[in-house]
């Protein structure tokens, strides 16, 4: 039977995804589930990992039973995932050991402190390229085994395993067969070299994280596994980071091209090409993309709160009942009437990186309402981005082209013309917003053998919106500095409680 399908599973922070696709890049079904917050306690975010697991079998079976297509018709699967989440699981029971603590998650702080105090900030910024900082796996690694009653005792016995969602989904799917993740999604863990590309023993000795328990690291297109679904052996051919996924899906190979993804929290990618920017400004470098042998780097930003405010004006204050409403309401006022949104719900992260921050409202008046309220968030995601931006122009001499943009609030017409006007650039709106399991899609249909090469994959693309804002300097100007003067002040109160 031909194999003609690739199944793209995106396991994100608020939902799962499994799209559907052609080999002639044609998106034929969908499916999705909600993913379940948990907030133990104030700072703590986690998963239910059996819930993550599910919720993609789920996906899968639901869109192979709508489309009515043969599991034996399926050349693979591809896999991308919401980053830095962090899974400890026991090898022999197949079952997670405790709750996965999500990339938004803060309780490692003090570890973090703690590690500065200890000198090792410079070396894992040199090797690693990220920042010391809670958002990433290592120090979840490191308050879990300090935390949590036997686990140690399992590192020692070789039973415990770690995984990003990519590795634990892996692992779930070949029923235990298969303990690896790729280079994009090792390269967010502050674990691994992104010079040398392996786990980095340094680090390891210094954090007293047990080598045992990490997974094998390949190239994000490729024979990972197989996967048992509805009876049948499929195989697993790509797995790759969600940012990293879009980067690809968007097709920013060469050095320079950008793109931005706007889902829970707003990532910004610009290829690096061979060379590692470090930046003196406070983005993270990281690995783009690595398939064929190669491996491609990246600058990166990531605003921590994006979508997830859009999700707190709707469910937590009640400011509209449907997300269709939010173009619709901030269009009926000429601006957010000196209102200033700092959403630092878990923390500020790139250019800032203040992890003990909370969120702020300023400028309330009694004549602000609700509409003014929602221009603002708008306006915040905005903001953050535009520091992004600001930032690079500051560590990069790569001239930064047209931004390419997806995920949910790219849909937001009135959102892209304030983000076009802040940045003074051109953005680029692809039709389809699902660049990110895009991406996981291209990556195993290359495994599978669809294309011989790159130079097919980026052939065809869907059409795209060009979104140009012409900026007016004075409006520019004053959001710009209203919004610095918030920052600080939120910085300080943050500090000062």
């Amino acid at each position: 039977m031909t194999k003609k399908y690739i199944l793209a599973v995106d396991q994100g922070t608020t939902s799962t995804r499994c799209l559907l696709y052609n080999e002639h890049k044609t998106l034929l079904a969908t499916a999705s589930r909600e993913i379940t917050q948990l907030y133990p306690q104030e700072g703590f975010v986690e998963h239910d990992p059996l819930e993550l697991y599910n919720s993609v079998i789920e996906t899968i079976e639901e869109v192979i039973t709508d489309t009515g297509i043969m599991a034996e018709e399926i050349a693979g699967i591809g896999i991308t995932n919401q980053r830095e989440t962090t899974i400890l699981f026991d090898k022999e029971t197949g079952l997670p050991v405790y709750n996965a603590i999500v990339w938004q998650c803060r309780r490692s702080s003090d570890i973090c402190s703690r590690l500065v105090k200890e000198g090792l900030e410079r070396y894992i910024r040199e090797n690693t390229g990220l920042m010391l900082d809670p958002y990433f796996s290592a120090t979840k690694i490191v308050w879990l085994l300090e935390n949590v009653p036997g686990l140690r005792e399992l590192a020692d016995l070789g039973r415990l395993a770690f995984g990003t969602v990519d590795t634990w989904l892996l692992y779930k799917l070949s029923a235990g067969k298969y303990h690896l993740t790729d280079h994009t999604n090792a390269s967010r863990t502050m674990l691994f070299n992104i010079r040398d590309l392996k786990w980095d023993e340094e680090i390891l000795k210094a954090l007293n994280i047990p080598k045992t328990i990490l997974p094998e690291v390949k190239e994000s297109s490729g024979f990972f596994g197989l996967a048992k679904v509805f009876g049948q052996e499929i195989p697993i051919l790509s797995m790759v980071g969600d940012q990293q996924g879009a980067l690809f899906g968007q097709g920013c190979i060469d050095p320079g091209s950008c793109k931005i993804t706007y889902g829970t929290g707003a990532f910004l990618l610009l290829n690096t090409g061979k060379k590692i920017v470090l930046s003196s400004d406070s983005l993270l470098s990281t690995i783009g993309i690595s398939f064929g042998g190669e491996v491609s780097y990246a600058i990166e930003g990531s605003v921590f709160i994006a979508g997830a405010l859009m999700k707190w004006l709707k469910e937590e204050l009640g400011l509209f009942s449907d997300y269709e409403e939010i173009e619709v309401l901030a269009n009926e006022v000429e601006d957010s009437l000196g209102v200033v949104i700092v959403p630092a719900f878990s923390g500020l992260g790139a250019p800032y990186w203040h992890s003990e921050t909370r969120g702020s409202i300023f400028g309330l008046t009694r004549g602000v309402n609700k509409r003014h309220i929602i221009r603002a968030g708008l306006e915040a995601v905005a903001l953050q981005v535009n520091a992004l931006i600001e930032s690079i122009g500051r560590d990069c001499d790569l001239e930064l082209k047209d931004i390419k943009v997806d995920g949910g609030m790219a849909g937001n017409t009135l959102f892209l013309e304030l983000q076009s006007a802040l940045l003074k650039k051109r953005i680029i709106r692809a039709e389809s917003c699902e660049l990110t399991a895009y991406g996981a899609y291209l990556l195993a249909g290359l495994a599978a053998g669809f294309w011989s090469d790159r130079a097919g994959l980026f052939t065809n693309r869907s059409s795209h919106q060009v979104i140009e804002t012409e900026s007016n300097e004075f409006w520019r100007n004053d959001l710009v500095r209203a919004w610095d003067k918030a920052v600080k002040a939120t910085i300080s109160y943050s500090k000062s409680n």
